[in-house]
């Protein structure tokens, strides 16, 4: 996954090793992983992010 520019939050401290990292493919896709195993690569979409950010913000999922 070399086509890609990682990024990561400058939040995350000094350390190279205790941060999510995140990147954007051509094709739109959204790229998440975890620098202290960056191996591992979560695949998604903006829009499923979009889902997450704005449930996390409402103070987690609805009940049901």
């Amino acid at each position: 996954m070399s086509d890609v520019t990682w990024q990561k939050s400058t939040y995350s401290g000094s350390g190279q090793n205790d941060c999510l990292e995140l990147a954007t493919a051509p094709a739109g896709t959204l790229h998440l992983r975890e620098s202290d195993d960056p191996s591992t690569i979560l695949n998604t979409s903006h829009t499923a992010v979009a889902g997450l950010l704005a449930t996390v913000k409402r103070g987690g999922p609805a009940t049901q």
